[in-house]
């Protein structure tokens, strides 16, 4: 008798050529339900549908097909145990020797904008992990797939092997399997524990981390440590989705950086903007007119700690960007597209990382840290800034510019390690002063390196002064104007510094750490 198949499929890749090859190459017996069968029908693959196998119609609109002693009988009996196959003789059931099912997509529809509870619900999958489970529970006698990429791989085992698929080949089709379901039903814990504690906080009672291997790396951040990039979720999203153009392999650091200049990009989406970053610090940020212009302007800031950074663009690269680009040396490039002839520019840097992500905005919801234990999980600083519910504190007021150019620099130093200080003009970084141990130490970096350009630039910090000594040191650089999140027991004594100076200052009543 032939062997008998059981193909479930939500993702119809490799379905066909899948069961060409068997019917064709190893005469299978097909079995299948829904869309799976339609699909195989109009291919002209014969398929018998599980409503007819198992003598049960599918019932509650398809939510009941598969949940049927035939079908798990053929899925669960063991080979080598007589009473098994007595029972399968009983009660007139075949042994199934392969089952091929995915899952509805669940991570799929809540990632959707407007998806409702009701919506997710629907896309709770229940007969598909049910065979996924007996089946890799009982992979001693049969061999389960639950991914098109299986699917090849399945098929030369077979051609290898004379029609049979080797035990260890079941195995780690077993384990991919019941990493798979625990994925599936990890996302609907999430979601669910998610919305159910949404008028509570906006995060879950529980918190769970997976991911598939995408790429082992190099290594970490230094040679000694290993490392992997993992896929969260099924779907691919972020960096999982981008191109790489060209370059060498991207390692552990560059791929943190890169995430570091993705945030800060996405800060400035009406404008040309380019940003420049090392050690996730951005060194130069810049709008311009056109997406040359901005490199050109974060270029120069500080050219020096240019070399081997990471730039990230709003705009696709242009000829002129190009161009500009190759006269140093990068580790990598990040914009949502790339002209052909920029293409063919960049070629001529062939180490370097170029990649295109086309959504710059796709960013996780939380980030997390790992310590000792257990987790820190935190919402994204994504709050969108406005100025109109900034407080104007000193007696000179900012003009529109002064108060645009103030935006800047303060969304600039969101991602700056804290403490941070910006010192920008013309919409342009020309000092930074990053990770001190003291607000003190980050005002004097900072207009160290504007130099006698701070005469008439504005500065912004991450955090409040708890002393008046910043101010009368940006004063005395030629600051014109700052802006901090205020709430210092001693936010009078800037106040007045700043009022004393003819400095204008501005409170956000929010704060940017980052750690």
């Amino acid at each position: 008798m032939a062997r008998l198949a059981l193909l479930s499929t939500s993702n119809k890749t490799g379905l066909i050529d899948l069961a060409r090859s068997l019917v064709e190459e190893f005469e299978f017996d097909i079995i299948s339900s829904g869309g799976t069968a339609t699909a195989l029908k109009e291919a002209g693959i014969p398929v018998t549908k599980v409503a007819e196998y198992t003598g049960s119609p599918e019932i509650l609109g398809g939510r009941v097909k598969t949940l049927h002693p035939r079908i798990h009988g053929g899925i669960l009996a063991r080979r080598d145990v007589p009473e098994d196959l007595a029972d399968l003789t009983a009660n007139q059931i075949r042994a199934i020797d392969l089952v091929v099912v995915n899952l509805y997509p669940f991570e799929e529809t809540i990632s959707k904008p407007g998806v409702t509870l009701a919506d997710a619900i629907e896309q709770i999958d229940i007969g598909g992990p049910a065979m996924l489970r007996a089946s890799a529970k009982n992979h001693a006698h049969l061999t389960v797939l639950c991914d098109p990429e299986q699917y090849n791989t399945y098929l030369k085992e077979l051609r290898e092997n004379g029609g049979e698929a080797s035990l260890e080949f079941r195995q780690r089709c077993a384990l991919e399997t019941f990493k798979h379901t625990a994925n599936y039903d990890r996302a609907i814990a999430t979601y669910l524990s998610s919305s159910q504690s949404a008028e509570k906080s906006s995060l879950p009672q529980e918190f769970n981390l997976s991911g598939k291997e995408l790429q082992t790396l190099r290594y970490g951040e230094n040679p000694h440590q290993a490392a992997t990039w993992y896929q969260s979720g099924s779907t691919p999203t972020g960096w999982t989705t981008s191109t790489i153009l060209q370059g060498k392999e991207l390692s552990y650091n560059n791929l943190v950086d890169l995430e570091a200049a993705r945030r800060l990009i996405v800060e400035f989406p009406d404008t040309p903007a380019a940003a420049i970053l090392k050690h996730t610090n951005p060194c130069g940020t810049a709008l311009g007119t056109t997406i040359s212009e901005a490199y050109q302007k974060a270029f120069d800031t500080d050219s020096v700690s240019a070399f081997g950074g990471i730039v990230a663009l709003n705009r696709p690269i242009d000829a002129a960007t190009a161009t500009a680009l190759t006269q140093t040396f990068l580790e990598c490039i990040v914009a949502p597209g790339c002209e052909p002839e920029a293409e063919e520019i960049i070629k001529k840097k062939a180490k370097v990382r170029v990649l295109i992500l086309p959504d710059l905005t796709q960013g996780p919801p939380q980030t997390v840290k790992v310590i000792a234990g257990g987790l820190l999980v935190q919402d994204s600083d994504n709050i969108v800034e406005e100025t109109s519910k900034w407080r104007i504190v000193t007696e000179k007021q900012p003009t529109a510019a002064e108060l645009e150019e103030l935006l800047f620099a303060w969304k600039v130093a969101k991602h700056v390690k804290s403490n941070a200080i910006v010192v920008t003009r013309d919409r342009t970084t020309i000092g930074v002063g990053a990770g001190q141990m003291n607000r003190v130490g980050s005002v004097k970096l900072a207009l160290e390196q504007a130099g006698e350009k701070s005469k008439g630039a504005i500065l912004a910090s991450d955090g409040f002064f708890p002393f008046d000594d910043s101010v009368k040191t940006a004063a005395e650089a030629g600051i014109i104007a700052i802006v901090q999140p205020g709430g210092s027991m001693r936010d009078q004594d800037s106040i007045q510094a700043a009022n004393q100076l003819g400095i204008t200052m501005v409170f956000t009543d929010i704060r940017h750490f980052l750690h």
